[in-house]
This record gives structure tokens, C-alpha cells and sequence, in this order.
């Protein structure tokens, strides 16, 4: 019988896609990806492999697809957006799988945050300051349980890289200003490591107009936090006075 392998796609550029994900393209009978998201030119790894969008599909008919395959005893790849672990409606097609006693296999990718602080130069993670990074969205169609309500979450005060929530990034910054200073660094990162990337930068107080102004209303990630802006100290990994387990410090 044939494998499913849910392959993280990466956040766009078909170069950031990994070495794993690249062969197992390239070795698919079939392949479902994301077409609302996923870049396609990443289809032109396959050879001659049958393929199908999911964008128009539901989940029995993804499954349809797949269960057909693998009695054919051929290879198939879900290619997800980003991380499949991330936003991806993983866990029920691995649900569906496990209850027909179907093997599959997750292939990690690139994340849009990770790719959109890269756009920004930034660094989530600071040694003098934030040592968090929180991932999350605004409620909306898709219930998001109390206790990670937004203004909850912002009472951390920390980076937060905020997915599925720009068209309705007024009511984000509402939210958190009732716990992050009016001037807290804020930006806005559309299509990270796309070719038609853009970024907009600004503060809390002033992001949701800027970026009603360059008419971004979806697939973009909203990010927070003092990580956005000034120069941090260094850490003590590289500090030629810090011992640790691969260097003797210098104590002079």
C-alpha cells in the first residue's frame, strides 16, 4: 500500500521549500495542495503526477482522492501552506487516516512568521528583552476559547506574530492596546517571500490605518512587539568573558 506525506510548503519562495519536501514532489503520483495559498510554482517539481486544488474540495472528497491512490500503492503528498502543524486543518485528516489504519508521515516547513521576520531583518527574541514569542489569531468565524482571547494574551506584553487576522486588524488593535503602549512597534507583513511581498511598518496607534491605506485585507500576518524597532543588548552565547560547555571565558 501506498504512504501520504503531509509536506509543509514553505511560505511561498519555492526555494524555501525543504530538501525532503523537494523529493517527495518530485517522487508523488499524486499531489492535493492548498491553492488559495500555496505558490504553484512548487507543482512544477512534480513529474507527471495527478493534482488536485483543495480550495474547492471538502474533507471526504480530499480523503476520496487520497484512499483511491493508495490502493493504486502510490506515493502521495498533501502540500500545506507554511508548516502543516500551523492554522493547516491538520489533525483531522491525520484523525481520518489513523481510524482507516492509513500510514502517513508530517514533513516540516517554513512558516510565514518566520519568513516575515526575516523581510523585517528582526530577531523575535531579544537578550535584554523578549524571551516569548506568542502565535495567534482573532476570533472569528472559527471560535477561539477565552483563555486565549487577544487582549488575555497581550497582557504578556511580549512578541506576537498574529495570523488570519488582518481584515480585521481594527478590532486587533483595539484589543491590544488595552495592554501594549499606544507606541508599541507594529507591522503588517503581506505574502512573506513572495515575489508581491510588502511590509508596513508603524505602531499600534497608527498600523491599522496604514495598512487600510495600501489596501491589505488578507493572507498578511500582523506583528507586535518592541523586537520590531531599536538595538538590543548582546547575548552572552558570543561574550568573550561567558564560559560555557565549548569555550573557556576570558576572565581578565
Amino acid at each position: 500500500m501506498g504512504k501520504v506525506y503531509f509536506v509543509g510548503a514553505g511560505p511561498g519562495d519555492p526555494e524555501l521549500l525543504t530538501v525532503r519536501g523537494k523529493k517527495l514532489l518530485e517522487a508523488a503520483d499524486l499531489v492535493i495542495y492548498a491553492g488559495s495559498l500555496v505558490n504553484p510554482e512548487l507543482l512544477d517539481y512534480t513529474d507527471e503526477a495527478e493534482i488536485y486544488d483543495s480550495a474547492g474540495m471538502d474533507l471526504d472528497e480530499i480523503m476520496e482522492k487520497i484512499e483511491a491512490a493508495l490502493e493504486r500503492d502510490e506515493l502521495v503528498v498533501r502540500l500545506h501552506t507554511g508548516d502543516p502543524a500551523l492554522y493547516g486543518a491538520l489533525q483531522e485528516q491525520i484523525d481520518y487516516l489513523k481510524k482507516r489504519n492509513i500510514s502517513c508521515e508530517i514533513i516540516p516547513g517554513v512558516s510565514s512568521f518566520q519568513a516575515a521576520a526575516s523581510t523585517l531583518g528582526r530577531e523575535f527574541t531579544q537578550p535584554d528583552g523578549p524571551q516569548t514569542l506568542i502565535l495567534t489569531r482573532m476570533e472569528g468565524r472559527t471560535p477561539v476559547p477565552d483563555s486565549e482571547s487577544l487582549d488575555r494574551l497581550a497582557s504578556h506584553n511580549t512578541s506576537m506574530a498574529i495570523f488570519l487576522s488582518v481584515h480585521m486588524i481594527e478590532e486587533v488593535v483595539e484589543k491590544l492596546l488595552g495592554e501594549y503602549p499606544a507606541d508599541t512597534p507594529a507591522a503588517v507583513v503581506e505574502k512573506a517571500s513572495w515575489p508581491e511581498e510588502r511590509a508596513v511598518k508603524g505602531r499600534l496607534d497608527n498600523i491599522a490605518r496604514k495598512t487600510g491605506e495600501e489596501g491589505i485585507d488578507s493572507t498578511a500576518l500582523i506583528l507586535v512587539g518592541d523586537f520590531l524597532e531599536g538595538e538590543h543588548g548582546q547575548s552572552l552565547l558570543y561574550d568573550s568573558s561567558f564560559s560555557h560547555g565549548y569555550r573557556e571565558g576570558d576572565s581578565s
